[in-house]
């Protein structure tokens, strides 16, 4: 893994990390994210929060 992509791997995580305490603060959150039917709705509605989750590691852009 270069050092590009190791540090896109960490913001991720962050990303995530911050996403969970997000719900834990606003609880309405758990429910529109269990209603997600697939991976790219909750890219989309983590997006809507001001995450920005859906980049791979490994992808360019």
């Amino acid at each position: 893994m270069s050092e590009q992509d190791l540090q896109k791997f960490i913001r991720k995580v962050e990303q995530l990390k911050e996403m969970v305490e997000s719900i834990k603060e606003a609880p309405q959150r758990r429910k529109q994210l269990a209603d997600c039917s697939n991976h790219d709705e909750v890219v989309e509605l983590a997006k809507s929060w001001g995450f920005d989750i859906g980049r791979r590691w490994g992808e360019n852009h």
